[in-house]
């Protein structure tokens, strides 16, 4: 189990473990989307009306790329896709009731598939919600635009979804992700709470075994210790608790989400034999999808599932953005977490020009927060008053600042300077740039700091 999960275990109903657990490839058709395990299925076997019927369920947002606007990532390697996916608990309708005080549509679960243009690997990479980053200005889907503001990565779908517009949040929350990754994404998949509990329920529930009780009202949860069959509200407070159970952390809820829909799509390819069955989970599945154009309907959402069943066990990888708790960089903000840098760099570098991500070089170093790094900032644009604009940027972000000044001479690259034992400091920093930076050593630099002398290359930081 996930060792996030420590404290609890999940399971088809009347299997062990052991029998319920599926492969890689099998979390990989659960995790996208929840249905894409038995599309496949449903795709052979069905009439033509019950295709039309579960087609006729899926909807297509359209528009979504206008929403985004210019200024995105470019495409480094075609043929390869990134698709967005997105567990939805907006507060309209059946979902009002959860949340307290809130009224716009949010994200539970944030995730980018990337399927490699050979077919032959792929990675799910989770974005957790907590994530402390910059949500560029964003078109609400009222005629009005949002400002910039730095805020954790799950508002962006309720910024765009002012309106309760599925494909304007999801353009906002894409845009947001471009925006801090570099990665263009393709196309988007969005489920919500009550398709989510129509699949728990069409399968009879799903057993979990908690070792202690939980009881969270935010959840709407009351569950004993033991092991115990979870439908309707019971299921849904399970996948969504957070403080109550484990180490409180988003990161403890996505292990716990993976376990529950890794035996939810078990159960669905053991239970799922007789056409009744099969349809009243396929119904509630299809019914819960929003997706882009390009994705809304049964043929290409088979064709995606179809794509990602011949890739080998050993070539998928499930991966977090490489994270720490932001209150190393603000001792005040206990509640949100900041990337890590350069790891968090690597990993995008690397879907971005599809080349398969090494596990380890994600953390085989201790974090640097950002407070750790002092900085002295140069300006090198001839531009006054960009050095104090970027200390400001970087203060934001949690970075010591040392001074500001101008350099002796105009730059046309951005630098960073850093004096004997400080290289993995300036890494760091350098990989917050949206553009490269030059790091170079300088055994003449003050001691205990990296120099940053700004050129007119420079774009500003992620995250």
């Amino acid at each position: 189990m996930d060792k996030h999960v420590g404290s609890t275990a999940v399971q088809p109903r009347g299997h062990r473990r052991a029998r319920g657990r599926l492969t890689r490839r099998g979390r990989i058709l659960a995790w996208s989307g929840g249905v894409l395990a038995v599309l496949l299925v449903a795709a052979g076997c069905t009439g033509v009306w019950l295709y039309q019927s579960l087609d006729g369920n899926i909807q297509a947002a359209a528009g979504v790329d206008d929403k985004i606007g210019g200024d995105r990532p470019e495409n480094l390697s075609p043929g390869a896709k990134n698709i967005l996916v997105v567990g939805s608990d907006s507060r309209v309708g059946g979902n009002a009731k959860y949340g307290k005080g809130l009224t716009t549509m949010q994200s539970d679960t944030l995730m980018v598939l990337h399927i490699a243009a050979n077919r032959e690997w792929a990675a799910v990479v989770s974005l957790p919600r907590d994530s402390w980053v910059e949500i560029p200005a964003c078109d609400r889907g009222d005629g009005t635009r949002s400002e910039p503001q730095h805020f954790k990565i799950n508002a962006a779908f309720a910024t765009g979804g002012a309106t309760g517009d599925t494909g304007s949040a999801a353009a906002c929350t894409i845009k947001t992700i471009e925006h801090n990754t570099g990665l263009r994404i393709d196309d988007f998949l969005s489920v919500d709470f009550q398709g989510f509990k129509g699949m728990v329920n069409a399968l009879d529930g799903i057993e979990i075994c908690p070792e202690r009780a939980i009881h969270d009202k935010k959840a709407h949860l009351d569950l004993e210790a033991g092991c115990q069959t979870v439908k309707d509200e019971q299921a849904l407070g399970y996948v969504r608790t957070r403080y109550s159970i484990g180490d409180g952390s988003d990161i403890g809820r996505i292990g716990r989400q993976q376990e529950f829909m890794q035996a939810l799509a078990a159960k669905a390819q053991q239970k799922l034999t007789s056409p009744a069955d099969l349809y009243a989970f396929l119904d509630a599945a299809t019914a819960s999808l929003t997706t882009s154009e390009a994705l809304a309907g049964i043929k290409p959402l088979s064709a995606l599932a179809s794509s990602l069943k011949g890739i080998p066990e050993e070539r998928l990888a499930f991966l977090t953005v490489p994270n720490y708790p932001r209150e190393l960089d603000v001792p005040t903000d206990k509640a949100n977490i900041s990337w890590r840098y350069p790891q968090a760099q690597t990993l995008f570098t690397a879907l971005a020009h599809d080349q398969e991500i090494d596990k380890e070089q994600l953390t085989a170093d201790k974090p640097i927060p950002a407070r750790a790094i002092t900085v002295r900032v140069l300006n090198g644009t001839g531009t006054p008053g960009q050095a104090a604009q970027v200390a400001a940027q970087l203060r934001t972000a949690g970075y010591t600042i040392a001074a500001t000044a101008n350099a002796p001479n105009p730059v046309q690259k951005t630098t960073i300077a850093h004096p004997p034992g400080l290289e993995d400091q300036a890494q760091a920093l350098a990989a917050r740039f949206r553009t490269p930076a030059v790091v170079q050593g300088d055994s003449s630099a003050t001691p205990g700091m990296v120099t940053l002398t700004l050129g007119p290359d420079y774009a500003g930081l992620r995250g």
